[in-house]
């Protein structure tokens, strides 16, 4: 069974209930179906190779979503392009997954002057050279099914983590059928739920599209929403679940009328791409009630390795915790001889299980050092309580050692969180010619009138002691993140380490 084979068997048993809407517009299954099977028959026709590489590099839009099921009922291998990514980045993987088709919309498509493929433009009532003319060429056609091993590509999702060239991660058909059926048991999805996919389907939103076609319900789009606009459907959409990483969460609890709710209909307000800080989990419950969950899962695990479900977040000392590891996934903590660690020590995550990629396309010698074993070796450091939960201490490489002693990032970010004034905070290391690498930290503040940041170490210190508080602290407007909300730590450290540069410099 394929993942598409999901959505196929709902569009059989619910061919009259909506599936998608975006605005004023809306497809039934049966309508969505019967695009999708057409436009994966125009594609074959373009390409009939199977697993070949299709590119999509659009905006949130129900053609979008026509246009990513008919890549899968294709048996073409989906390459998502985040638009807001730089020419350069688009191209380059284009080139790289050889992609021979890559769907644009007007506004994305000079995104990929230079690209070497065949571009079709996702437009519904276009001529010759976009989706409309494969829905209408093709109309009641059905595309020839693939017969692959569950082995087999069905994504290369690219991630870079925080330096180096990006990687494109093989998700094979065996990881999403994986997820799916995670997902669906994870969050009890079934008929008439609405989602709410306010994120881009680049990226985690595309992760929930087939456990929720897979169960009857609605897919409910926004594209490039405002937060105010997010805000306004969690009240009035009847929005059952959504996924959002925590800096859209921080902007929401914000907002003026965001108590003018109950958010009655909300059942799984799902955050990831990034820890929350446990003061604003309490905050976030009190706002929207008690239907905050999260997961944690990497491009090479998609999504949901370990969840942790809104009933277990009641209890205050869970909400450091990103929950256990799924019915179908192994998580443990590994040293780095390869031993596994007892609960309570200190090393990498690791996984394994159906859910993990087969390696980096094209990057063997990466691959080797990522998969051994059996295991994903994550790169994030963490550590399991008695009854199994998942505490992350932050990546590896982020960890900071001062004076001969470990600082765990997240430690510090979790006590500054705590001052009242604090809206998001990151802690960083630079080097220092005195302690190896000194602490520094950056934040957003409701009233930079209100705190100074000898008042924000002072908080620290008293918590924590001296070795982790920072030695400064950065306000800004905001803090740096990328396209899908993760914190770009790796960019506080280096405009920190210019700046010193020019004030040696100048002194």
């Amino acid at each position: 069974m394929y993942p598409i084979h999901f959505f196929h068997r709902s569009a059989r048993v619910w061919p009259d209930h909506v599936a998608v809407e975006h605005g004023d517009d809306a497809l039934t299954y049966g309508e969505l179906h019967a695009k999708v099977q057409a436009l994966a028959t125009g594609l074959q026709r373009m390409d009939p190779e199977f697993g070949s590489r299709v590119g999509i590099c659009c905006y949130n839009t129900i053609d979008h979503l026509v246009c990513w099921l008919a890549v899968l009922a294709a048996g073409k291998v989906w390459v998502p392009l985040q638009p807001m990514n730089a020419t350069a980045e688009l191209v380059r993987a284009v080139a790289f997954t050889r992609a021979s088709i890559v769907i644009v919309q007007k506004d994305t498509a000079e995104k990929l002057i230079g690209a070497e493929t065949t571009l079709l433009y996702s437009n519904p009532e276009g001529g010759e050279g976009t989706t409309g003319a494969l829905y209408r060429n093709h109309a009641e056609q059905a595309p020839a099914e693939a017969d692959l091993p569950l082995s087999a590509t069905q994504a290369i999702k690219f991630t870079g983590g925080t330096t180096g060239l990006p990687k494109g991660v093989m998700q094979p058909y065996r990881a999403w059928n994986t997820n799916i059926a995670t997902q669906v048991a994870a969050w009890s999805l079934g008929k008439g739920q609405r989602y709410l996919a306010a994120a881009p389907i680049t990226h985690g939103t595309s992760t929930y599209i087939l456990p929720t076609l897979a169960t009857g319900g609605t897919l409910v789009l926004l594209d490039r929403p405002r937060p105010e606009q997010t805000l306004d459907f969690l009240q009035n959409a009847r929005i059952t679940t959504t996924f959002v990483p925590p800096t859209v969460l921080y902007m929401l609890m914000e907002l003026e009328n965001v108590r003018n709710a109950d958010y009655a209909h909300l059942k799984n307000l799902i955050y990831g791409a990034g820890p929350m800080r446990p003061d604003a989990i309490g905050r976030a419950q009190d706002i929207f009630g008690l239907c905050l969950a999260s997961t944690y899962g990497q491009t090479e695990a998609p999504q949901i390795a370990t969840m942790i479900s809104a009933e277990e977040l009641k209890d205050p000392a869970k909400r450091a915790s990103v929950g256990r590891e799924t019915f179908l996934s192994r998580v443990e903590i590994m040293d780095d001889k390869g031993n596994l660690l007892p609960a309570g020590e200190t090393g990498e995550i690791v996984i394994r299980g159906d859910l993990l990629m087969t390696g980096y396309w094209d990057q063997p010698d990466i691959t080797a050092k990522t998969l051994i074993d059996g295991w994903l070796h994550t790169g994030d450091l963490g550590q399991k309580d008695e009854e199994g939960y998942l505490f992350i201490r932050g990546r590896a490489k982020e960890m900071i050692i001062t004076g001969g002693f470990n600082v765990y990032p997240a430690d510090v970010e979790t006590i500054m969180g705590e001052h009242p004034e604090i809206i998001d905070c990151a802690v960083y290391g630079v080097p220092d010619d005195k302690w190896g690498e000194a602490v520094h930290a950056a934040v957003q503040v409701r009233d930079a009138n209100a705190v100074s940041g000898d008042e924000i170490i002072a908080f620290i210190r008293e918590r924590l002691g001296p070795v982790q508080t920072p030695k400064s602290v950065n306000f800004r407007d905001s803090l740096p993140r990328n396209a899908i909300g993760k914190l770009q730590k790796n960019q506080l450290a280096e405009e920190h380490a210019a700046a010193r540069a020019d004030e040696l410099q100048k002194g």
